[in-house]
């Protein structure tokens, strides 16, 4: 390629990898060695890129997806061939489901032993084929510098996602003069940025006419650092707004115009509004089932206008009268060059807030037995001051989250949002204290996901992060239990913990202490001493072992289907 020039001096694949790294402006790397990697950690002892030592490949993989999420930048994960790769998979998934930019540096046996059940060897480009942005592997050391700047040019543009680059363990040992100037470009892959004009021409016509608009909001915009043009846009207009799970703190809470998250735990007004308006204004979100839980009675009355950085998203869920594709923050400068007009819809905006205010989440408040999940989490929003990033495992405790914490800003939602992966909550926050040391960390987990990959609270000690861990432990995996008493006819089946570990003595076997709160008084006298004492901490929280997360969409029915409102 035309970027590729020699050097006189040669450097083995290692030195090109790690140089590589240093010229991405890689912070640290989430990894664990092994043989076919020894020669890329060989050198790393010496760099300047600390390698951050997980207990688990699957948690490293969480780490850097909590990392890439809390700054925008691609985490970068370094495991071995064989096992290490394939224990980086779900991540992987999990990372391409929430458009996620990682860069996975699998290692692999040596090119003379591919493809001949060599020890350790697995096909990592087929497995992850379905499941990568792209993936690459490096057969010979000249390609190495090229590859690897455009994995990251790859990961980080466009619509982010996982890129693999398999790395056979001779090709870290052969010398190479070949250097990569960077930017790089590939031809084959020019993701389009910027709007179509008479595109978004259309879309500001029929927002003059329309009576019933909405904006739905996603992941997207966040991806774009746009939330600043998203609420000058809806401020503008006044115009409602939803967002996806994904997509919370791109307006906060409290805003006069945020009807909530929609979808299938969202409010009665955001999905009231998806139902009847007769514009919705989509922009960076892919209409997945979770929010429209019925694709083909989505929206009936409106006209859909889909803003989205990846052609393929538009029209695959729902049909779609105004698409345009684009990154979300170019679209909304876009339509921010139009004035504000009068919008014939204020008895819309009027019927919107007067259901924001009469159909509030609901739960028992005046319960003095039990905890409720509901309340710990609002005492958790009340005492953080709604500034805390939040990152969550997968399960009823999530959904929860996404109800009840005051979130306030774009990027302060950590979670698995496509795959619902339940192990991803320690290690995504461990990822996102690195990020963000300053910011306060609060990891919610349910007792299910904490046995997954609670291994990750080594990581704590040795690199001095202060996270706080709430265990909302309701004795059985909540969300499948609930699914099962609602349409299962109450058949528990393989749901109910019939005995648990001592959750504590868990943690203090890592030196976190803990403390466990099991009573409503207790909660309001021990949560605020164990959030703001410094230093990790695991909070145990018993709560109701039968509550439920409502309102609910079930399976199969339209968004104005929701019962428990």
């Amino acid at each position: 390629m035309e970027n590729i020039q020699l050097n006189e001096v040669t450097r083995t694949g290692a030195e090109v990898l790690v140089d590589s790294l240093q010229k991405q402006a890689v912070e640290l790397i989430f990894g664990y060695p092994g043989g076919a990697v020894l020669p890329l950690y060989d050198q790393l002892y010496d760099a300047a890129i600390p390698n951050i030592l997980a207990r688990h490949e699957q948690g490293a993989v969480h780490a850097a997806e909590g990392y890439a999420k809390a700054t925008g930048k691609a985490g970068v994960v370094l495991v071995t061939s064989g096992p290490g790769a394939t224990n980086v998979v779900t991540g992987i998934a999990d990372a391409m489901s929430d458009s996620v930019p990682l860069v996975v540096i699998t290692g692999q046996v040596a090119t003379a032993g591919i493809g001949k059940d060599a020890f350790q060897e697995a096909d990592i480009l087929g497995i992850t084929l379905p499941i990568t942005k792209h993936n690459y592997q490096v057969r010979h050391v000249d390609d190495l510098p090229r590859v690897i700047a455009e994995a990251f040019h790859i990961a980080t543009t466009g619509r982010k996602g996982p890129v693999v680059i398999d790395l056979p363990k001779d090709v870290t040992l052969q010398r190479t003069a070949a250097v990569i100037e960077l930017p790089i470009e590939r031809k084959s892959y020019q993701p389009t940025v910027f709007p179509s004009i008479l595109q978004i021409e259309k879309l500001m016509n029929c927002l003059k006419q329309a009576k019933r608009p909405v904006v739905l909001a996603g992941a997207g915009v966040c991806a774009a650092n746009a939330a600043e043009e998203l609420r000058l846009f809806v401020e503008t207009h006044r115009l409602p707004i939803v967002t996806t799970l994904l997509g919370l703190g791109l307006v906060p809470t409290d805003h006069p115009l945020f009807l909530g998250m929609g979808g299938m735990h969202g409010t009665y007004a955001a999905n009231m509004a998806l139902s009847e308006a007769d514009l919705i204004i989509n922009i960076g979100s892919r209409f997945d089932d979770r929010l429209a839980t019925a694709g083909s009675q989505f929206g009936q009355q409106a006209i859909i206008a889909h803003i989205d950085i990846d052609p393929a998203e538009i029209g695959k869920v729902v049909q779609t009268t105004i698409p345009i594709v684009a990154d979300a923050k170019a679209a909304l400068t876009q339509l921010l060059r139009y004035p504000a007009e009068e919008l014939d819809c204020k008895e819309w905006l009027n019927r919107c807030q007067k259901r924001k205010k009469e159909h509030p989440y609901r739960y028992d408040r005046e319960e003095t037995k039990e905890i409720k999940p509901q309340k710990l989490i609002e005492e958790v929003g009340r005492l953080t001051k709604g500034e805390a990033v939040i990152v969550t495992d997968v399960g009823q405790h999530q959904m929860w989250v996404a109800q009840y914490y005051p979130f306030r800003f774009p990027k302060q939602l950590i979670t698995s949002g496509g795959l619902g992966t339940m192990g991803y909550g320690i290690p995504a926050g461990i990822g996102a204290k690195f990020a963000c040391p300053e910011k306060k960390i609060v990891v919610f987990v349910g007792d299910g996901g904490f046995q997954m990959t609670n291994q990750e609270f080594a990581l704590l000690n040795d690199y001095g992060l202060d996270v706080k861990f709430i265990l909302m432990n309701n004795r059985s995996l909540g969300m499948v239990r609930q699914w099962q008493e609602t349409f299962h006819n109450e058949r528990r089946s393989a749901s109910v913990f019939a005995k648990q570990p001592n959750f504590g003595q868990l943690a203090e076997a890592y030196g976190i202490n803990s403390v466990r709160i099991e009573t409503p008084d207790q909660l309001i006298n021990d949560l605020a001493d164990a959030l703001l004492e410094p230093g990790a901490r695991l909070i145990e929280v018993l709560i109701s072992p039968t509550e439920h997360v409502l309102p609910m969409i079930p399976p199969g029915k339209a968004n104005h289907e929701m019962i428990g409102v």
